[in-house]
């Protein structure tokens, strides 16, 4: 994630008005006319890119509402009060877990009315057996790496989980909820051909990552890379001058051709890094800051993913064109609300 920085007022002031406005405890939409009802479901979601995953599979069937804005950081954000109220109108409420939201999943717990699912997605789609654990993650902090959204694979599973959980809520949409993940998967699927296609075209000893945060620990296993290493310690804090020097060796003897750092935030640090080893940097990889704005087709979880494995592709020395050429779409209506 990006380096943590204020909640924004506007921010603020949105989950104001959707607290003024939302209610919970409703019918749905009217799937067969496609009008959206005054008294439709509240869905609460965390980081942008379950936010995106969910509106695929619930369209406008009911009203979908992001909690943590774009280009913060998830690990540290804390709530604001008036998310107290939002969480409990909710009828459902779905987290990534695997203590990534932790002040969310506490303020979430507190406020929900009774019988409201908390899904913890992540927690639900791996076993602990396969968690990941690294330098930003080290398993003696007990707290595994979260980024399951990276690896399209596990995406599959996160949606499973968000349909069979709204036709639990809401089973008159069943059929609705059904259709939009059988076409979510196959889009994914999709994706996943043209990705490993791509990834074919960059030569097997330059799949290597170095990155400012490390959200790819479950990504580089689907798809047989090798995480070199991530700037950004366990405190999302200041690497030490050990933990440069131990880096910048290993770049050294891996003989990593590229670094990636963040657009939202960039990294003064491995940039400096990638002029000692003589990598290029590159400084415009996402965690979970969605490109373009809401409304537009690449503000979703699919363009963040073909934009970040263009960025890499390109930088390996691989060719990126076929996943450059890939569709960006959804598969039902996006309407949820994404605080900027």
């Amino acid at each position: 994630m990006s380096s943590h920085f204020p909640f924004r007022f506007a921010s603020l002031a949105v989950l104001a008005s959707l607290v003024a406005v939302s209610c919970g405890g409703g019918g749905g939409s009217d799937s067969s006319s496609g009008e959206p009802s005054d008294d439709r479901l509240l869905v609460v979601t965390t980081v942008a890119p379950i936010t995106s995953i969910a509106a695929n599979i619930i369209g406008d069937r009911a009203k979908i509402v992001g909690l943590v804005p774009e280009g913060t950081n998830s690990h540290t954000f804390e709530p604001p009060p008036s998310a107290a109220e939002l969480l409990s109108t909710a009828d459902v409420v779905f987290i990534n877990g695997l203590q990534l939201e932790e002040p969310t999943k506490e303020l979430a717990e507190a406020n929900l009315a009774n019988g409201v699912p908390l899904v913890e997605l992540g927690d639900e789609t791996i076993r602990p057996d396969q968690y990941k654990y690294d330098f930003s993650f080290p398993e003696s902090d007990g707290k595994p790496n979260p980024h399951l959204w990276t690896d399209p694979t596990l995406v599959k599973v996160y949606a499973g989980l968000i349909r069979d959980t709204m036709v639990g809520v809401d089973p008159d949409g069943e059929s609705f909820y059904d259709t939009n993940f059988t076409a979510f998967s196959s889009l994914v699927d999709e994706f996943d051909e043209v990705i490993a296609a791509t990834f074919d075209t960059i030569p097997v000893d330059q799949r290597k990552l170095v990155t400012y945060h490390d959200a790819y620990a479950y990504f580089a296993d689907t798809y047989g890379w090798n995480v070199i290493g991530a700037v950004q310690p366990a405190d999302f804090g200041e690497p030490t001058a050990g933990d440069v020097i131990d880096l910048i060796e290993q770049i050294d003897a891996e003989g990593v051709p590229a670094v990636f750092g963040s657009e939202v935030f960039p990294s003064p640090v491995l940039e400096q890094i990638a002029n000692e080893t003589g990598a290029v940097y590159v400084d415009d990889l996402r965690d979970d800051d969605l490109p373009g704005e809401p409304g537009a087709a690449e503000h979703s979880w699919l363009g963040l993913m073909k934009s970040n494995f263009v960025t890499m592709t390109d930088a390996l020395g691989g060719d990126s064109a076929k996943l450059a050429a890939f569709e960006l779409r959804n598969v039902a209506t996006d309407e949820a609300t994404y605080p900027q």
